[in-house]
């Protein structure tokens, strides 16, 4: 006896293009459930054993015997359904801002919180920098921001490209992505700047979350060309002739963000932790070399 979706409602008839979510009208998608056929947006978007089911179908197969395992619903890219989907991203956004006042509050803590390669901040005094030892400034100068307009722009694009990822990705693959983006874009500033050029800002892991937006937009086959117009205008402001733009950052941030988006979205079900996992832990080795060498270059 074939099942009913819930409410006892008959599948929606196949419409040529996007449609709108049947749970958020607003939104347009060209994805549907695999049991009812009602069209869902990523927010709503299960992973089962063959495509997507919406959660009221996942809520109503609950009770049909399957293990506990089973019945847990998943996002698209295998991790749990959180009740708030953009908690990473809210705690994200805290750190950011947090990290803003304090420098409001202390100047000097951007001389000790910056990315620098190797430096001295006055003269005479000791070289300072991630050549000499200081690795945590790949990590701090990413939540780190000095100017308003800097930490205002970083933060809406926090927001409209992060959420939408966590509630796709989950929220451990979600800030492997944000942490790794920004990482890689430190390490690629490290690389290819002047040791006494120091380089602060959250650009890295934003143009991480760019990339992942344009693998995971692919990847449901929605319409590229307003994410390929943001990306383009994001890459004339990174290139711009006037400078004073760290472009290493975000070019390293848009690289990693898109190859670690493409392990989770395109991994095979059975392979899934293996492939998504091991490609950050991949990328990870990746950035700790090139950090390496051009520490083994430096001093």
């Amino acid at each position: 006896m074939d099942q009913q979706p819930p409410g006892g409602q008959d599948p929606t008839p196949p419409v040529d293009g996007p449609v709108s979510c049947y749970r958020h009208p607003g939104r347009e998608t060209a994805i549907r459930c695999t049991r009812c056929n009602r069209p869902i947006c990523p927010d709503c978007m299960v992973s089962a054993s063959v495509g997507f089911q919406c959660p009221d179908c996942v809520r109503q197969g609950s009770g049909t015997g399957h293990s506990p395992a089973a019945r847990q619903p998943r996002t698209l890219a295998g991790g749990r359904i959180a009740a708030d989907p953009r908690l990473v991203t809210k705690i994200l956004l805290g750190i950011n801002l947090a990290l803003f006042v304090a420098v409001l509050a202390d100047k000097a803590l951007l001389d000790e919180l910056v990315l620098l390669g190797r430096a001295n901040f006055y003269y005479g005094g000791p070289p300072e920098g991630v050549a000499e030892g200081q690795w945590y400034r790949l990590v701090t100068s990413m939540f780190l921001h000095q100017e308003v307009w800097h930490i205002a722009f970083n933060m809406m694009g926090l927001w409209w490209l992060g959420g939408p990822l966590e509630a796709v990705l989950g929220r451990a693959r979600y800030l492997a992505l944000y942490l790794l983006s920004g990482l890689a874009g430190g390490a690629l500033t490290y690389w290819l700047a002047a040791p006494n050029q120091p380089s602060l800002g959250a650009s890295g892991a934003i143009f991480g979350l760019l990339g992942a937006t344009v693998v995971l937009m692919r990847r449901l086959n929605y319409d590229m060309r307003p994410v390929f117009m943001i990306l383009a205008i994001n890459l004339v402001i990174t290139f711009n002739p006037w400078g004073g733009i760290a472009w290493q950052a975000h070019v390293g941030g848009l690289i990693a963000g898109a190859l670690i988006a493409i392990a989770m979205v395109h991994a095979p079900r059975e392979r899934r932790n293996l492939v998504q996992y091991g490609t950050c832990a991949a990328l990870l080795v990746v950035v700790i070399l090139i950090v390496a060498a051009r520490t083994a270059s430096l001093t």
